[in-house]
């Protein structure tokens, strides 16, 4: 990767082949409360910061990937499951992205929710997907495995990369979100800690995807915890913070930017 900071940081997953990236705090020029310890934060979204300084924390994020901001396809995120497949750069609205267009680069924003980036290299498929605990007990993560298969995928063949989101130590929730988890399946993933419950949000979206075909030798965790100071969180920062983005991309040349549809 080529950066013009040594501040940023990105985390990579040592088993995608393509271009790909989990961004933390560090590396960009974000102030205040988007910025990060030491120095310029890297926040991405440009609802609350200055857009200026949003525009170049993008401009370098996509430079260390060797992208142009005009390659991103990314999605304004309403915690559900619908799964978009795009075939050109954009904004779209749901949680999921799905391509395989050559020059898209796919982006999801976090800051305690959980990104999932997923290819089939041999098929040239890629997604990336947003999973809250609304996404997760909606197993978004095989919806976009599947969606994936219906573009030449194959669930065997797909790695699956869990980047940094809200651990479970940290995540509390009440009765009626565990319940849910417990409904659909996933109520291995309640921890009972001092007669409090709480998710982890990382072992659910793992055992989802493998449940969706994808080999659990295939399947990376970050291990890392949004609520450490290296990272936004929303629940840390009391509403108030940033947003990570986690990013893959097709290596090639990509389509003209489009306003948002659905391929």
């Amino acid at each position: 990767m080529n950066t013009d900071t040594a501040d940023l940081m990105l985390l990579t997953a040592p088993h995608l082949t393509a271009p790909h990236a989990f961004s933390t705090r560090s590396g960009g020029v974000s102030a205040g409360a988007y910025g990060a310890p030491g120095g310029g934060g890297l926040n991405l979204d440009d609802r609350e910061d200055d857009p200026r300084a949003v525009a170049e924390n993008r401009r370098r994020l996509a430079g260390a990937l060797g992208l142009d901001v005009a390659h991103f396809a990314r999605l304004n995120q309403v915690h559900g499951t619908e799964v978009l497949t795009v075939d050109g750069p954009g904004v779209w609205t749901g949680d999921a992205l799905v391509t395989r267009t050559p020059g898209v680069a796919l982006a999801i924003g976090t800051a305690d929710c959980y990104p999932l980036l997923l290819e089939d290299p041999l098929a040239g498929v890629i997604g990336a997907a947003h999973a809250g605990w609304k996404g997760t007990v909606g197993r978004i993560a095989a919806r976009t495995v599947q969606a994936m298969t219906a573009l030449g995928a194959q669930p065997g063949r797909i790695h699956a990369a869990v980047g940094p989101g809200i651990c479970g130590e940290r995540y509390e929730v009440g009765a009626p979100v565990a319940g849910q988890f417990v409904a659909a399946g996933l109520g291995d993933w309640v921890l009972e800690r001092d007669g409090h419950r709480h998710l982890d949000l990382a072992g659910a979206n793992r055992a989802v995807l493998e449940d969706a075909g994808v080999d659990s030798a295939h399947i990376w965790l970050s291990g890392r915890c949004s609520t450490e100071a290296g990272f936004y969180s929303f629940r840390r920062d009391a509403g108030r913070t940033g947003r990570m983005w986690a990013v893959i991309a097709l290596s090639g040349t990509g389509a003209a930017p489009l306003q948002g549809a659905s391929a």
